[in-house]
């Protein structure tokens, strides 16, 4: 099975070392980031330093001169990675025998909702979530299919994986987290991701619904739920919670705009590419799930890019979905954290490896390789020799 390793440029660039102990753990590929949001980041291994903070969502090239007086446009990034951070990082790891993917992170931007909080997702309750761009508005899709095609397709690279790539909502990291004293569950998750912006009521108004007795029905199916009723059960839960026709209204709504963005997406990135250059998405197989594994139709994703990166820390089940469609060219792309501290468990990962490969699984992914410590690393080192 062919592996690669995420990597970011600032774990490269300056530590002349780097691409050949990457190289080294027995991946064909790294997947560098080339469009990343904000983060704070340890490099236990940099001769220059030990932590990295990118202090808002940039792309790690100079972007181009085309987005001048857009509304919205990539920000540049500050010095955690200056001037042409990818192309640097990339030669080096190409000069080390690896094969470089672009890695762009989409729609999440805390950035761009702070500048321009009326590009953000709006809850039932009206608070706006500065971290999730919309992607039903107009101007925030034509910003994401043009940075989709112009920081996927860098010079030396052969493919991208686009993260993001559709609806996100509450679940999300942010600083200083405080958001966990009720447990919402999946379909309180559903609720709470629903958008009440401009677009996003016109939507529903498309799919018969009146946006405001929505919005208001959201609101009152949660009340139990902030006093600690359950909201589980899956897509059930949210018809429970919501009725089942008002439910498969949103669904509607929301599973269209994220294809549609999806395909616009991915065509903007293959008129910009050369031929053969592989386009994947970080995907999640359930359609109303949010984040930076998007929810896709499985059928319809694989007719749309050349693959998918599942998330298959918790376990390689999600690909399941993905390999019943029998497609037999797709990359289906097994995604492992592999750093021990964040949840992973890379001394198993020659099994769990083989398992994923046992359920349909192509390729590999290791989360990350700038990130893991030295034993880590390691056991990653033994996992593949094994495989």
């Amino acid at each position: 099975m062919k592996a690669s390793a995420f990597v970011y440029p600032w774990d490269v660039n300056g530590d002349p070392e780097a691409p050949a102990r990457i190289a080294g753990l027995g991946v064909a590929q790294a997947t560098l980031a080339s469009a990343y949001h904000s983060t704070r980041a340890l490099t236990p291994r940099h001769p220059r330093h030990r932590i990295v903070t990118a202090e808002h969502a940039a792309v790690l090239y100079p972007p181009g001169a085309h987005w001048a007086g857009r509304t919205p446009r990539p920000y540049p990034s500050g010095d955690w990675a200056p001037g042409d951070a990818f192309g640097e990082a990339a030669a080096a790891l190409a000069d080390a025998g690896l094969q470089v993917h672009t890695w762009v992170v989409l729609a999440h931007n805390s950035r761009l909702g702070a500048d321009h909080p009326d590009t953000s997702v709006v809850n039932a309750h009206g608070d706006r979530y500065p971290w999730a761009p919309c992607i039903a508005q107009p101007a925030t899709r034509a910003y994401l299919t043009g940075l989709a095609a112009e920081a996927a397709v860098r010079p030396g690279a052969s493919g991208t994986e686009l993260e993001s790539l559709g609806w996100y909502g509450l679940a999300h990291l942010h600083a200083h987290d405080k958001i966990a004293g009720v447990g919402l569950g999946d379909a309180g998750q559903y609720l709470m991701s629903l958008c009440f912006c401009p677009s996003c009521r016109e939507g529903y108004g498309a799919q018969g619904l009146d946006a405001a007795e929505l919005a208001a029905t959201v609101r009152a199916a949660l009340e139990p739920v902030w006093r600690g009723a359950p909201s589980d059960g899956g897509w059930a839960g949210v018809g429970k919670l919501l009725g089942e026709e008002t439910a498969a209204a949103t669904r509607a709504w929301r599973d269209a705009t994220a294809r549609t963005l999806q395909e616009a997406a991915v065509r903007a990135v293959r008129d910009a590419a050369p031929e053969g250059f592989q386009v994947l998405l970080h995907a999640d197989p359930v359609s109303y799930h949010c984040g930076a594994n998007a929810g896709v139709d499985p059928a319809h994703i694989l007719s749309v890019a050349d693959g998918v990166v599942v998330p298959c820390t918790g376990g390689p089940a999600p690909l399941t979905p993905f390999a019943r469609e029998n497609r037999p060219d797709a990359v289906l792309a097994a995604n492992f954290t592999v750093v021990s501290g964040m949840g992973g468990s890379p001394g198993t990962l020659a099994a769990d490896a083989a398992e994923a490969r046992r359920l349909g699984a192509t390729e590999l992914r290791l989360y990350h390789a700038g990130l893991a410590s030295d034993g880590d690393l390691e056991a990653v080192r033994s996992a593949l020799t094994a495989l």
